[in-house]
């Protein structure tokens, strides 16, 4: 397996799109149980079809880590996802987070998220991301499971300090971790000594559109390096209802600019080249 960059004029960056509903955020877990879930209403297809359209006037393309329980229930959005000719690949099953979960649990939910996806887009499945970035120092044995279940790829960390997640110390750049897996980890930039998250999510929406686009172009352009982006589909839908049980935290970062997260997408999308993780980073699935 080898990766490698494409040589182009402007770097070619890797988008990507964690394909889950508001309601399946890690943060609102205790305040939604799942077995509620099939009652509240959906609006993923309705935000995914957004993303299709926005990725397409852009010329762009992206990586699509999908849950199995949404493929099982709206396998039009994954057969449309793979019809624009963009990468489906695998967000787990029900969004549990690999540290919840035993090593035989883990391997469980991810071989069962991969077998839906592939029976129901009809294409191979080789790409991994593990919910909220659940890979850390506690359970790297997640890697040996990853590679196990048939997955050439895992874009399962965050090299950033976090209180819900993120490994600082991991390489920032993709990695061979074990059994020949290769971890493609969400982009970041040295400042200050330190690495600043520069790979979107709810930085992107917190911090001016124009740090953003000054940490990509330094990653691009001074190190050489191209970025992995990622970003939720709820994430454009400032109409999505509100989760008033939550506190004021998990609802500050998680409401935070809906209304200018489309708007502010398209300036990256028209500002840098994107494509799929497995183009951009040109993963050798043979």
């Amino acid at each position: 397996m080898t990766i490698s960059e494409r040589s182009d004029n402007r770097m070619m960056n890797g988008m990507s799109v964690d394909v889950e509903d508001y309601f399946q955020v890690s943060a609102m877990a205790p305040h939604i149980s799942r077995d509620k879930w099939d009652a509240i209403p959906c609006r993923v297809e309705r935000n995914v079809d957004l993303l299709l359209k926005l990725f397409d006037d852009h010329n762009s393309h992206a990586t699509f880590f999908m849950l199995g329980w949404i493929a099982e229930r709206y396998p039009g959005v994954a057969r449309r996802i793979v019809a624009a000719g963009h990468e489906l690949a695998s967000h787990g099953y029900g969004h549990l987070r690999a540290t919840d979960q035993t090593q035989d649990e883990f391997l469980a939910d991810i071989v069962r998220a991969k077998k839906i996806l592939e029976s129901v887009a009809g294409v191979p499945v080789v790409g991994y991301r593990a919910p909220s970035f659940s890979i850390g120092h506690a359970n790297p044995w997640a890697f040996d499971s990853i590679a196990e279940a048939g997955y050439h790829y895992s874009s399962s960390v965050y090299p950033v300090q976090h209180d819900h997640y993120g490994m600082p110390d991991a390489p920032r750049f993709p990695y061979h971790s074990r059994n020949g897996l290769v971890e493609i980890p969400i982009t970041t930039v040295r400042a200050f000594g330190r690495n600043l998250p520069a790979g979107g999510g709810g930085y992107f929406r917190f911090a001016p559109y124009v740090v953003s686009r000054w940490a990509i172009r330094t990653v691009n352009e001074k190190e050489g390096r191209p970025a992995v982006f990622y970003l939720h589909p709820w994430e454009v839908d400032p109409g999505q209802p509100r989760i008033r049980e939550a506190n004021l935290k998990t609802r500050f970062r998680h409401y935070l600019n809906l209304t200018r997260m489309e708007s502010r997408l398209r300036r990256l999308t028209s500002d840098f080249r994107w494509d799929r993780i497995d183009r951009a980073f040109q993963v050798d699935l043979n």
